[in-house]
């Protein structure tokens, strides 16, 4: 298994303290997504910034078997698949992590 990392940002900066109700409903469709792919062992740390500014980013680590699969799972995060959120992939290792 090969490790990657997505870095999620908002296409839209007022989603984060105003969003609309599609994006808060897209919203919801992402993190049931990354929690079912936590629950069945795919994703390893998930998480985003605290501020509501151009500076705020989250990302999801995780394991994949190949760049494409990679790809795949990032591409078929809602929010990436509908426009609410950008994502950029790179291939990543974790390299220390507590218990």
């Amino acid at each position: 298994m090969n490790q990657y990392i997505y870095v999620l940002k908002p296409t839209r900066l007022g989603m984060l303290s105003e969003p609309t109700p599609r994006e808060d409903e897209i919203v919801g469709q992402h993190f049931h997504y990354l929690k079912d792919l936590t629950e069945r062992g795919v994703m390893i740390l998930l998480g985003r910034t605290t501020k509501n500014d151009e500076s705020t980013f989250g990302i999801c680590i995780y394991e994949a078997e190949n760049d494409e699969q990679a790809n795949q799972i990032m591409k078929n995060d809602p929010a990436v698949k509908e426009g609410v959120m950008t994502a950029t992939l790179y291939p990543y290792r974790v390299a220390l992590m507590r218990k």
